[in-house]
């Protein structure tokens, strides 16, 4: 196949990239813009440059992405399904940023590569699901990170409370504003390893469907992770305001000890789960975090209401995606 089809799928994976950066924006500075540690605009910033460093790391979740979610055929329908894939993850994207949920755009893109590779399959184009991988790189991480985010936002918030516990209110909450300086760079770093890589693990995916890579070689390409990088930090900087008002305020009213524990929990989810290869979703790090953190002051501090409306996001993320996926891919078959 000729280098378009390609250069197509390349065009949507960056795409997709922008809008899961401004999508995204919030899981690294919602909760310093709300505790009033940092302004917008510096938060933004500081997100969009540790993003872009964090890109750079995040090569095993690409080569998850790549190689353990779905096997397509080589030609013009391996293709159509990466690029399929990719259009249902946008549109699943900009679906939840106009409602002002944080929904993952790593469970988007997952959900639209087994779609899109569903759809295939049914029509008869030889592209299958690893059900046994999304088993262990997909499902089990969905579900521990949540978790490890509930009770490491509860315990890390519990040990500052008790170590605090004779501090003077005024001086220990700024300090903390200057503490969030840093767990919120450390959040945007994790974020970047995590998001910046996937889609390039979906272009390696393109060309090897295309002929340009011999079968196997998922080995990701400098350019694909650089470009993701610089794209995903493009993103983040223009910023998801709806989304952000969300995570920094409708959940719990934050303070920055608060502030503080959620991010260093969240970046110490997506940490562990990068050194695995894991793609998790920062937005459940960072909001089960929130919720962790809101429990030590009390249930009732935690608006209840708002975090089953982000859960029943998650559950719907991926059927909803892949659903999208799967008609583009049919639709572009039809022209193949």
């Amino acid at each position: 196949m000729d280098w378009a089809s390609v250069a197509l799928v390349v065009v949507l994976a960056l795409g997709f990239t922008y809008t899961n950066g401004f999508h995204d924006a919030a899981n690294a500075i919602a909760t310093s813009v709300s505790t009033r540690a940092l302004t917008p605009r510096i938060a933004l910033g500081l997100a969009a440059v540790m993003n872009l460093v964090g890109g750079f790391v995040g090569v095993r979740v690409a080569q998850t992405i790549g190689g353990d979610i779905i096997s397509v055929p080589k030609g013009g329908a391996g293709v159509a399904v990466c690029a399929g894939a990719l259009v249902g993850a946008i549109c699943w994207n900009m679906i939840a940023w106009w409602r002002g949920m944080p929904s993952s755009s790593s469970h988007a893109l997952v959900g639209g590569l087994g779609g899109a590779a569903l759809a295939a399959g049914w029509a008869g184009a030889g592209a299958s699901v690893k059900w046994q991988s999304i088993f262990d790189n997909v499902v089990v991480p969905m579900v521990l990170s949540p978790v490890l985010g509930l009770v490491g936002g509860f315990a890390v918030m519990t040990a500052i409370l008790w170590l605090f516990r004779r501090s003077a209110p005024g001086p220990t909450a700024r300090g903390f504003r200057y503490a969030q300086t840093v767990s919120a760079a450390a959040m945007a770093f994790g974020h970047g390893m995590q998001d910046a890589a996937k889609t390039a693990g979906v272009v390696a995916l393109a060309l090897v469907a295309s002929g340009h890579r011999a079968p196997g070689d998922l080995s990701i390409p400098w350019w694909a992770i650089a470009s993701s990088a610089v794209v995903l930090s493009i993103g983040t900087y223009a910023g998801g305001w709806r989304i952000i008002r969300t995570l920094g305020s409708r959940i719990i009213d934050l303070t920055p000890p608060q502030g503080f524990a959620a991010e260093a929990t969240a970046a110490t989810v997506l940490y562990v789960a990068t050194a695995t290869g894991a793609p998790i979703s920062t937005t459940q790090a960072i909001s089960s975090a929130i919720v962790g953190v809101g429990a030590t002051r009390s249930a009732k501090s935690v608006r209840w209401g708002v975090a089953r409306s982000i859960a029943i996001a998650w559950v719907l993320t991926i059927p909803g995606a892949g659903l999208i996926a799967a008609v583009v891919y049919l639709l572009i078959a039809t022209f193949l």
